[in-house]
């Protein structure tokens, strides 16, 4: 088989999806994957978008403004009609899914060069935004325990992960983000583009909205419960917020790169796409993680660095606890420079963000790292979990 090399990554910054704090407030949903693709092309101008074989999109609600984006993008950006294009839908881990389709192409030698990328703005398709359950579907599930915020809580509660834990993730996820900005680690990932402030400004946004300078651990342990107001340990403060943003990766044939003089740090080994107990979504990660990491033959310790989404606190500590990574933030070698907590998590672009992230730690502060996974869970049960190895050139 083909070897699949990442070439290059980029994203947006991710915003608060909002009517009118969002920065992107007023930027559709196509300029947003506009900007990714064109600065994928600017920044590698060997490649050009005639070269590329297909382009997949990840997109978890693919309706309304956001109905089949991957063509509508492409084609709104002036780009070849020639290039054919794949909305990918998985939920949260549909930008990771679309990057398993594009690499596996790759290697089975379908193609040399693909675009793998994803996009949400939950301002302007907000979440079952035009969805329609299954009657029977009740016949299986409590259809009160489906919402993300319920099985969060149920997460929390089964396996045991105490509120005060939580906060303290989200207050590390929050430290490591805000260190990582001010460091300019996102600034060779982040493309700029134009805003506007809550007044009506405009700007250029070249940071993620939702990292906080300080977070208190005391104001957090004061905030009520967001979806089980008697019972519940969940609150905003640990639950990754609404969130506007796009991402996007150059893939291509290793041979194809070195063929063109191009310089690429990790390649593509594996990936796995597992479902779990909708009800208890978030601890998908778990078997996708065992199973991709058995299917190699790695254990645990093999990992050198995790890129887990933070959907909530509490599926987040019960994966890393469950997998034998870590107990309690902070980590040594997981989200090293924050996650969704403080990043903020717009679903479908989440499984391509954490990848451009990835690629970039891999790169600079982990040089010497052997392998990488990341991982993130997804609503109804979908999981996903990829393998990548360094192969610096």
């Amino acid at each position: 088989m083909k070897e699949c090399v990442v070439i290059d990554g980029v994203r947006t910054a991710n915003v608060r999806a909002h009517p009118e704090k969002g920065w992107f407030k007023n930027v559709t949903v196509d300029t947003m994957m506009i900007a990714v693709y064109k600065a994928l092309f600017e920044r590698n101008p060997k490649v050009k978008p005639e070269d590329v074989e297909a382009v997949f999109c990840g997109t978890a609600n693919q309706a309304g403004v956001q109905n089949d984006i991957a063509r509508m993008a492409w084609l709104a950006g002036g780009f070849p009609e020639s290039v054919g294009t794949n909305g990918i839908g998985q939920q949260c881990p549909s930008g990771m899914a679309a990057t398993e389709h594009a690499a596996r192409a790759i290697m089975a030698g379908e193609g040399d060069i693909y675009i793998a990328s994803g996009v949400e703005d939950m301002q302007k398709v907000p979440m079952a935004f035009a969805m329609e359950f299954p009657a029977k579907l009740a016949e299986r599930y409590n259809p009160a325990e489906l919402p993300m915020g319920a099985t969060a809580e149920k997460v929390a509660k089964e396996y045991k992960v105490a509120r005060v834990d939580q906060e303290n993730m989200a207050f590390w996820s929050h430290k490591k983000a805000f260190e990582a900005t001010q460091a300019g680690k996102f600034k060779d990932e982040i493309v700029p583009l134009e805003g506007e402030k809550e007044d009506g400004t405009k700007f250029v946004v070249d940071r993620d909205q939702w990292v906080r300078e300080t977070i208190s651990m005391e104001k957090m342990a004061s905030m009520d419960p967001a979806f089980d107001p008697e019972n519940g340990s969940v609150t905003a403060a640990t639950s990754s917020p609404l969130t506007a943003g796009a991402a996007a990766l150059l893939l291509m044939n290793r041979e194809k790169a070195d063929e063109l003089g191009l310089s690429y740090h990790m390649k593509y080994v594996s990936g796995v796409m597992v479902g779990c107990d909708p009800t208890l979504m978030g601890i998908g990660p778990v078997p996708a993680a065992k199973k991709l990491l058995d299917r190699n033959g790695l254990s645990v310790k093999d990992i050198d660095v995790w890129e887990l989404n933070e959907a909530f606190g509490s599926q987040s500590l019960a994966c890393l606890r469950e997998l034998g990574i870590a107990e309690n933030a902070p980590f040594d070698n997981v989200n090293i420079w924050g996650g969704a907590l403080a990043l903020g998590h717009p679903l479908g672009e989440s499984g391509v963000r954490i990848l451009v992230t990835l690629n970039n730690i891999m790169k600079t502060d982990r040089k010497d790292a052997k392998y990488a996974v990341g991982m993130l869970c997804g609503g109804f049960g979908n999981a996903n979990a990829t393998l990548w190895q360094n192969v610096s050139k």
